[in-house]
């Protein structure tokens, strides 16, 4: 009797050991972003990482630098591989369509974040930022503390990326309402914070008068702020997007930066997983595949409780 129990017993153990090993291994899922050096789309990269390894399954991270081929190489990486799902903030709206359908075909969903593409039907969710509401929090803003006039300047990102374009046209419908304020210089930094700096410097060269920088991303924006610290230009007001630890420093410690947006990128890699698991378990999605999250302004009054592109409460 003793001895039959004791089987049973192990043989329970057995299957309770066996089903967590399962648990815990459903695959891989891959997460591509771009480069990491940016701390937004880290945050996205260890917001995914962190989510998926909550729900059981591994994890495959890389960056494609905002490099087509390089995406293309990492996408057929993941299909090689087999990969459940793909996590992907993109490089390029039109240059990734062929790619995600690709990955369509072999069997595998695809999840974007942060940044659209110029097709629908193909991944199973679009999720990103309300990035015109998001541009028209930072452009009242930015008309606030500029008092409505004066000279300024806009920083976009890189042209190919829709989110730029998007962001630049909600920063408009609302400043170019102000009769004072002009914009006397546009140009791309491609989001990085090394360009901004050098646009900076030639734009200060032939307008020395300008009172306000509105930038595209918190990158771009700290790349301006050392430029304008370098002129000796402490009183010329920036303002970002993105919600960065960096910019809230700047913020807090009264810096040329006094204003930045939010967009909630560590939420929205962690739900790209959540609807990735949804969809694995049952075979269609959880939501619709368009969907905006809406944006936070982010302030003096606020800045104090950013940490890691998440407002706490």
């Amino acid at each position: 009797m003793k001895s039959t129990l004791l089987k049973m017993s192990l043989i329970a153990s057995a299957m309770v050991v066996s089903s967590s090993l399962l648990a815990a291994d459903k695959g891989m899922i891959a997460i591509i972003t771009p480069s990491h050096d940016n701390p937004f789309f880290k945050a996205e990269a260890e917001g995914a990482k962190a989510k998926a390894t909550e729900l059981g399954y591994t994890t495959l991270v890389a960056s494609h630098d905002d490099d087509v081929s390089k995406q293309n190489q990492l996408i057929e990486t993941a299909i090689a591989r087999k990969a459940k799902a793909i996590v992907l903030d993109n490089a390029g709206a039109d240059a990734t369509v062929g790619p995600v359908q690709k990955a369509k075909d072999a069997g595998i969903p695809t999840f974007l974040i942060d940044r659209e593409i110029n097709k629908t039907g193909i991944a199973v969710a679009q999720i990103v930022s309300n990035n015109y509401q998001g541009a028209q929090l930072g452009a009242e803003k930015f008309a606030k503390l500029l008092n409505g006039k004066g000279e300024y300047v806009e920083l976009l990102g890189k042209e190919s990326d829709t989110n730029a374009g998007v962001r630049s046209q909600g920063y408009h419908d609302v400043l170019d309402d102000y009769p004072d304020l002009k914009m006397v210089a546009q140009q791309s930094a491609n989001w990085s914070q090394t360009e901004a700096f050098s646009r900076m410097e030639t734009i200060l060269q032939k307008n020395p008068n300008i009172v306000g920088v509105i930038s595209g991303n918190d990158t771009m924006a700290l790349g301006a702020e050392a430029a304008l610290k370098s002129a000796g230009k402490t009183n010329v007001i920036v303002v970002g997007f993105d919600g960065s630890d960096y910019v809230r420093d700047s913020i807090i410690n009264k810096g040329n930066i006094k204003a930045t947006v939010l967009q909630p990128g560590w939420d929205q890699a962690q739900m790209a997983i959540v609807q990735a698991d949804y969809y694995l378990k049952n075979g269609k999605a959880q939501k619709e595949e368009k969907q905006l999250m809406d944006c936070v302004l982010i302030d003096d009054s606020n800045a104090r409780q950013l940490k890691v592109f998440n407002l706490s409460k």
